[in-house]
């Protein structure tokens, strides 16, 4: 089966941006990355999982919520909160917000880098609707490497569009769920050092994590940068 073409020194990451536990491993990749020192040697290449297309239906507010007790206390610090607006403003969608990151892209990794942890923030923790324009142009504005007028015009013209969904259609098949990593080294890994299982249906039950181990990172990042120039 084709898999993605991964750079060295990257980390190609596909998620879904109204992915609670792809929230999870971008929060964990950062952070072990600066305590391992290697933040001008490895680089998160941000590639689209789309939830919406691979299920065929916007994901669900309740189910996210019911992901979010669990999901939540691996990662406290980033202030989780079920959803605090009009439930009639919950995203319908998510690609407007990934398409975003693309774009940005076009600017440098770490403007890409910067933004989608900013769309995640906005979404889980101020409850912000990261499908419109304006509110993704002006949670660009707070982020120091994203140029926002420049990213508008990106998604005015829709540059990004093409090549993230072509690169989302190309690899869909080798792509098992959210989050999941690839590397230069052949290596993958498919939601690192969790283990969950589901309780109940999907519309009503709720997940449980089984086991957690956020030190598997370290290595990920190592192993990044072991094929760095």
């Amino acid at each position: 089966m084709p898999r993605p073409e991964v750079r060295p020194g990257t980390i190609v990451i596909y998620t879904d941006i109204g992915c609670p536990w792809s929230t999870v491993a971008v929060v964990r990749l950062l952070r072990a990355r600066e305590e391992a020192g290697l933040v001008d040697r490895v680089s998160l290449d941000h590639r689209t999982f789309l939830l919406e297309d691979v299920n065929g239906v916007p994901t669900p507010k309740r189910l996210v919520e019911s992901e979010i007790p669990a999901v939540g206390a691996l990662e406290p610090d980033l202030g989780w909160k079920l959803w605090q607006a009009d439930p009639a403003t919950w995203p319908v969608t998510t690609a407007p917000a990934s398409e975003a990151v693309h774009a940005a892209k076009e600017q440098s990794p770490r403007a890409a880098e910067e933004l989608d942890l900013a769309l995640r923030t906005a979404l889980f923790r101020d409850s912000r609707c990261v499908s419109l324009r304006h509110e993704i142009v002006d949670i660009a504005r707070k982020c120091p490497n994203v140029d926002a007028d420049a990213l508008g015009e990106a998604l005015d013209d829709g540059r990004a569009r093409g090549p993230m969904m072509r690169d989302y259609r190309a690899n869909r098949d080798a792509v098992r769920g959210c989050p999941h990593l690839f590397f230069a080294d052949g290596h993958d890994v498919l939601n690192p050092g969790v283990g969950l299982k589901w309780v109940g249906e999907p519309d009503t039950g709720f997940p449980v994590v089984e086991h957690d181990d956020p030190g598997v990172y370290a290595d990920l990042v190592r192993r990044a940068a072991a094929t760095a120039p």
